[in-house]
C-alpha cells in the first residue's frame, strides 16, 4: 500500500500544500499587475528563490522523492521566473514611456513626468493618509484560505477516487549526497532570500507587497511538512526528506515576519490617518 497507515493523510496534506502553492503568486502577480510596477519586491529576493526552488527540484529528482515535492518544485521555478520578468518588464515599460514624454515635451515635462509618477504607490510625498480596514483584510485572508484549503480537499477526494482499484506502491528513496547537497542549498537560499525582502520592506513599507503571497506560503509550507512526516517518522525516511523538512519550516518564521512588518505598517497607516483627520 501507498504510505501504508498514513496514506490518506499524507496525500490529503499533500493536496492541499499544493493548492496553497498553486494561488501563493497569484495575489503578487495580479499586484504587479494593478500597479504596473514590481518594484515592491526585491530582486534579491525573487532571484534567490528562483535559483533554490532549481536546486530544490533537481535535488529532489535525483533523491526519487515524493510526487508532491517535485511537482511544486517545477512550479515554483516558473511562477518565479514570471515575478522577476514582471519587475524588469514593467521598468522597461515606465523607461520607454519616460523616454517618449522627453522626446515629446522636452527635458522639464518630462522630469515633472517622473517625479508624478512613483514606482510604488505611496512614494509621493503630496500623498494625504488614508485609513485601512485590517479587519476587511483578515476577512479576506481567511476567506481565501478556506477557498483553498476546500480545492485542496476537493482534488484529495478526486485522487483517492482515481486511485480506489489501484493502489500506487511507494517510490524508493535513497540518500545520496548529490540530492542532500542541493537540497541543503535550496534551504539555505529560501532562508536567505527572504532578508533582502525583509530589509527593503523597511524603506517600501511593505507597499505594491502582496500579504497574500506570504499568508499562502506560511500555509503551503506548514501542510507541505506535515505532509512528508505524516507518510513516516522512520529514521531513514526523515533523514532523506531533511532539507525540505528544514527549509519549508524555517522559511515560516521569517514568512510570518514579514506578515508582522505589514501589520506595523498598516497600524502605524491607520494612525497618520487618524491624526490627519483630526486636524483637519
Amino acid at each position: 500500500m501507498f504510505y501504508e497507515g498514513n496514506q490518506e493523510l499524507s496525500n490529503f496534506l499533500g493536496w492541499v500544500s499544493i493548492a496553497c502553492w498553486l494561488v501563493v503568486y497569484s495575489p503578487q502577480i495580479l499586484e504587479n499587475y494593478q500597479l504596473q510596477s514590481g518594484e515592491g519586491l526585491s530582486v534579491s529576493f525573487v532571484a534567490i528563490w528562483l535559483v533554490g526552488d532549481l536546486c530544490n527540484l533537481s535535488g529532489a529528482m535525483m533523491a526519487n522523492l515524493i510526487p508532491t515535492i517535485i511537482i511544486l518544485g517545477t512550479y515554483y521555478s516558473v511562477c518565479d521566473a514570471i515575478l522577476l520578468f514582471q519587475i524588469y518588464y514593467y521598468r522597461w515599460k515606465r523607461a520607454r514611456r519616460a523616454a517618449r514624454m522627453l522626446l515629446a515635451d522636452g527635458p522639464a515635462e518630462s522630469a515633472l513626468y517622473d517625479e508624478a509618477s512613483p514606482l510604488l504607490p505611496g512614494d509621493g510625498h503630496s500623498e494625504i493618509p488614508t485609513k485601512k480596514s485590517m479587519s476587511k483584510d483578515t476577512l479576506k485572508f481567511a476567506t481565501a484560505l478556506l477557498f483553498v484549503f476546500g480545492v485542496g480537499l476537493a482534488a484529495w477526494a478526486v485522487d483517492r477516487y482515481i486511485h480506489r482499484d489501484s493502489p500506487r506502491s511507494k517510490p524508493e528513496e535513497v540518500i545520496e549526497w548529490r540530492s542532500q547537497v542541493l537540497g541543503w542549498i535550496s534551504a539555505a537560499l529560501f532562508l536567505g532570500a527572504r532578508v533582502p525582502q525583509i530589509v527593503k520592506n523597511l524603506s517600501t513599507r511593505c507597499e505594491g507587497l502582496s500579504p497574500f503571497l506570504f499568508v499562502y506560503a506560511i500555509s503551503g509550507n506548514t501542510t507541505y511538512v506535515l505532509s512528508i512526516v505524516a507518510v513516516s517518522m522512520d529514521i531513514k525516511h526523515l533523514a532523506a526528506n531533511a532539507p525540505w523538512i528544514a527549509g519549508s519550516a524555517l522559511t515560516v518564521f521569517l514568512d510570518l515576519f514579514v506578515l508582522y512588518q505589514f501589520f506595523c505598517y498598516r497600524l502605524e497607516d491607520n494612525r497618520r490617518a487618524d491624526a490627519a483627520a483630526a486636524a483637519e
